[in-house]
């Protein structure tokens, strides 16, 4: 078995024992100490599961050394015990010799396939935790642009003021954006980079709106979204283990009641009926949108309200002698994490490096023609990850046939996935971007840019403002993180882009399109033969527009988009 995976098994076998030690200790503990306490205790259970630290002497060392010494002593019992009388073959030697050759033959056989997947566990966990984080991090992002899409900024002075004043209040020095969708079921906090109050509605009275950025931000200044994703991100890895699972949930919930205590420890025990109340408002609250992983919304589920607002109704504050024993429970939890420990990571690298030491030319040789055979079959299979391992074998000659072929069926997710192993400015990189940028091709030539140098991309930059290429000029300040250069530039575009709509009927407001006086649903501009898109979507519109180029860029046409048009460009499904 792959070291990493035996490091890995032994930090969730140590985070499994803490887990159970907490599930069963909340029994005992639920009402008797602070909800914080019982929210943040997780972290040093996340951190098991993530970190290999441990001490000179633990339990899991302790367990290494014991399996060793059975696999090491002398087995003195004989592989076969006969009972009776000896039975006297009849068989020719020929017979013997046939059955001695199919027999040794499938015990080989049964030998490699076992040999191969034990050797090959790390790569099928990888590959199942890969996905999983992929799938997480898609329908996060997914979600934040539907929300975003439907929703509108708050521009009343008098709630932003308000909002501001509240910030103060609890700290937050960062501002928070608000906005307003009506489809969301009750008030949320989303975002990671660009933090965004969400509300299903601003005609709420002076108290609902108080406590509910007061939620809100209690929940953005302890970084419970980064608490979140740490916790998906150690469920990913150890999504074997169901005990991680539970662990999930019960953090999920221990985070509503840790922000809740938050709350009243703010504004005082005399509160928490009106706390309570707003709580009740939002259960009651229906919305089209049903909100995802790492989201922070107001209501949850019935049952849980249920109990949050029992707890809301109970709390009161925790006494000095409650703090104490937490503290003590605290330690002798981390304590007890550490010397639970983990597989010894120097004895995992002797391993490796004795493990390397018994490579052998003629394996190294068939395993090269192994996946060169796998790369056809996972390309075939369109299978993304493990095309990517299959690649990674392959000689630099074959690297780069595969990505002229990648290159040529237009496969852009096999692009992403195969170069990741490539080095920064990798020659094979430089001639594909050269291609990519020849032939027009932003999509590809884009996926190559995460793998270049800021000087290569500078000079990628001055060849695309000389020869007055747009499109690789978004993708190039992108990639050099000179947003505000390309907003000025594409400022002075847009301002030309507006006036050639006007004369075909289009007014644009911001993000907001008008055809013949309409509101525009799905505004469609294809620049450059489909390589390069303009496309707004306004849930609000009632008419569905696309406009038409010729080959020079100037507007050809604009009329309506057709049922079988929308369905092409956001596929069946929508």
């Amino acid at each position: 078995m792959n070291v990493a995976m035996k490091i890995v098994l032994s930090m969730s076998a140590s985070a499994s024992l803490l887990i159970l030690a907490l599930l069963t200790g909340k029994r005992f503990l639920k009402d008797k100490v602070s909800r914080q306490w019982q929210y943040y205790i997780w972290l040093i259970v996340i951190v098991r599961l993530l970190l290999p630290f441990a001490p000179e002497i633990n339990v899991m060392d302790s367990v290494r050394q014991t399996v060793e010494r059975i696999q090491h002593t002398p087995d003195n019992v004989p592989d076969r015990v006969h009972f009776g009388a000896p039975v006297v073959s009849q068989e020719t030697d020929d017979q013997k010799e046939g059955a001695f050759t199919e027999t040794t033959l499938a015990d080989t056989a049964c030998q490699d396939i076992f040999s191969l997947l034990r050797e090959y566990t790390w790569f099928i966990w990888l590959l199942i935790a890969l996905g999983m984080l992929m799938r997480k991090i898609t329908a996060y992002q997914s979600f934040i642009r539907y929300v975003n899409a439907g929703a509108t900024a708050v521009a009343d002075t008098g709630i932003l003021d308000r909002l501001a004043e509240m910030e103060k209040q609890v700290g937050v020095k960062r501002p928070i954006e608000i906005s307003v969708n009506p489809l969301i079921a009750s008030p949320m906090l989303i975002g990671i980079r660009h933090p965004c109050i969400v509300l299903p509605s601003v005609n709420i009275s002076e108290k609902e709106f108080y406590y509910i950025m007061l939620h809100e931000l209690m929940h953005y200044k302890r970084w419970d979204i980064w608490y979140k994703w740490l916790v998906q991100f150690a469920l990913c890895l150890h999504w074997y283990n169901p005990l991680v699972y539970l662990m999930s949930r019960e953090i999920t919930k221990a985070c509503e009641f840790s922000c809740d205590e938050a709350v009243l420890i703010k504004v005082g025990h005399d509160n928490a009926p009106d706390y309570g109340e707003v709580l009740l408002d939002a259960m009651a609250a229906i919305g089209k949108y049903k909100e995802k992983l790492c989201m922070q919304p107001l209501n949850g589920n019935k049952q849980l309200l249920k109990e949050r607002l029992g707890a809301i109704m109970q709390w009161k504050e925790r006494s000095k002698t409650t703090m104490i024993v937490t503290g003590a429970l605290t330690l002798g939890i981390f304590f007890g994490a550490a010397f639970l420990g983990v597989y010894p990571v120097t004895v995992a690298a002797h391993e490796d490096i004795t493990e390397g030491k018994r490579s052998d030319p003629v394996m190294e040789s068939e395993e090269k023609e192994i996946s060169v055979e796998m790369a056809e079959k996972f390309y075939e299979a369109d299978s993304m990850l493990l095309f990517a391992a299959a690649f990674s074998d392959l000689d630099e000659e074959a690297q780069g046939e595969w990505l002229d072929r990648i290159y040529a069926d237009g496969e852009i997710a096999f692009l992403s996935v195969c170069i990741d192993d490539l080095e920064t400015d990798a020659t094979e990189i430089q001639r594909l971007a050269k291609k990519a940028y020849a032939d027009g091709e932003t999509g590809f030539f884009s996926v190559l840019a995460d793998h270049m140098s800021e000087k290569t991309l500078e000079r990628w930059l001055d060849k695309a403002l000389k020869e007055e290429q747009i499109a690789f000029q978004a993708v190039l300040y992108d990639k050099l993180e000179r947003n505000d250069e390309w907003d000025d530039r594409k400022a002075a575009v847009s301002a030309q882009q507006l006036e050639e709509y006007k004369a075909y009927g289009i007014v644009s407001d911001g993000k907001t399109y008008y055809y013949k006086e309409q509101l525009v649903n799905v505004f469609l501009d294809v620049h450059e033969e489909g390589k390069f898109y303009t496309l707004n979507m306004d849930p609000r519109g009632i008419v569905n527009v696309k406009v038409s180029r010729t080959d020079d860029g100037e507007i050809e046409s604009v009329g309506y988009m057709t049922e079988a048009e929308i369905r092409d460009l956001f596929g069946e499904e929508n």
